[in-house]
C-alpha cells in the first residue's frame, strides 16, 4: 500500500553534488514526517535527516551544513540536497515513512563518492 521510491543517486566526485529524490503514494504524504537513512557497507544504518510535515528539519552531525532535506506537498516526494560530498558519504541511501508506528522503507539507491 505505502510505497516509497528513491532515485538521484549515482556517481560523483568529492566536493560535487547529488540531488536524492522519494516519491510516496499509499498514505496522505503531508501529514507524515520524512526521513533519510544510509548505510555504507560493514556499517549500520544511520539517521542523515528528517523533516516534519511543518518543515522542521533535523540533520546528522555528519551532514550538517551540506544536506538539506525538503519536501514538496504537492508531488508527494521528499528530497535530499546533498553538497560537497566526501568519500565517507558513500552508501546506500534509503528514505523512510511511519505510519502508525509502522516504519516504511524504499528500496534505496546507492551513492558512491570517489576519490
Amino acid at each position: 500500500q505505502v510505497q516509497l521510491v528513491e532515485s538521484g543517486g549515482g556517481l560523483v566526485q568529492p566536493g560535487g553534488s547529488l540531488r536524492l529524490s522519494c516519491v510516496v503514494s499509499g498514505t496522505i504524504f503531508s501529514a507524515r514526517s520524512m526521513a533519510w537513512y544510509r548505510q555504507a557497507p560493514g556499517k549500520q544504518r544511520e539517521l542523515v535527516a528528517d523533516i516534519t510535515g511543518g518543515g522542521v528539519t533535523n540533520y546528522s552531525d555528519s551532514v550538517k551544513g551540506r544536506f538539506t532535506i525538503s519536501r514538496d506537498n504537492a508531488k508527494n516526494t521528499a528530497y535530499l540536497q546533498m553538497n560537497s560530498l566526501k568519500p565517507e558519504d558513500t552508501a546506500d541511501y534509503y528514505c523512510n515513512l511511519r505510519k502508525y508506528g509502522t516504519d516504511y522503507w524504499g528500496k534505496g539507491t546507492l551513492v558512491t563518492v570517489s576519490s
